[in-house]
């Protein structure tokens, strides 16, 4: 079963997460599916940029629990649409919860739908936004990160879009990303690549300082009693032991 659907339109190839019965959470099949998909629009030449996308109502609910990527699958996957030779463009017209975070965090220009939510839900099952942490905590607000990785409060696309988290919200995302996708359309290939370049060096700088260091974070709060109770909860709907 294909779990990234892809469509190509005008030089823009579109790729959607698409195993909407899982709300697109990311699987060790999906990682790997998007990663194929991510390196064969970066080496196309006909590709100007790439809108990473979603079918069904969520962008995706964050890892898998029960067929998660390796830690460092995650941040391979992460790092690769930072480097990618193309713009990635975030297309969200759903929900996204923990390590969807991630994949938006890691696109170029995100855009949302006025409906959309976001919450980074990993202190409600025990665990911490750690590898997220590589592209997020050099692009969005430090205050108002802090209350939301801290609380997993649940936000809405504006707030999201004053952290920084979004270049922009909308009524109707595609009109919303029109003007966005013509601009890249016009602007030469190389000169693309080398801006891109400009503009992630300092978040790639956060994955060659931190990205060891955070692996191990996760991989040991993964394999903790609280994460193991946190993530039982979750599956069987009731609130985990530490809540009063």
């Amino acid at each position: 079963m294909t779990l990234i659907a892809r469509t190509r339109a005008r030089a823009v190839e579109t790729l959607a997460l698409d195993a909407p019965q899982h709300r697109n959470a990311l699987s060790a099949a999906l990682a790997g599916e998007l990663a194929d998909a991510l390196a064969d629009a970066g080496e196309d030449p006909g590709v100007r940029a790439v809108v990473l996308t979603h079918t069904g109502s969520t962008f995706s609910a964050g890892a898998d629990l029960k067929d998660p990527p390796a830690p460092e699958a995650l941040v391979a996957l992460l790092r690769q649409i930072i480097e990618l030779p193309k713009p990635v463009v975030a297309r969200v017209t759903g929900h996204v919860r923990a390590g969807g975070l991630g994949l938006l965090a890691a696109c170029d220009i995100a855009v949302a739908s006025t409906t959309a939510t976001f919450a980074f839900t990993e202190v409600r099952i025990g665990v911490a936004p750690a590898i997220i942490s590589l592209p997020l905590l050099s692009r969005t607000d430090p205050r108002a990160l802090a209350r939301h990785y801290l609380t997993g409060e649940r936000f809405d696309a504006a707030q999201a879009t004053a952290t920084g988290l979004l270049t922009a919200h909308a009524d109707d995302v595609d009109t919303a990303l029109a003007p966005i996708l013509d601009g890249l359309r016009k602007a030469a290939p190389d000169a693309l690549t080398e801006t891109k370049r400009l503009l992630t060096a300092r978040v790639l700088e956060a994955f060659d300082r931190d990205a060891a260091d955070l692996t191990a974070l996760s991989a040991r709060l993964f394999a903790s009693p609280q994460a193991r109770e946190g993530m039982t909860a979750f599956l069987e709907r009731r609130d985990p032991a530490w809540v009063v």
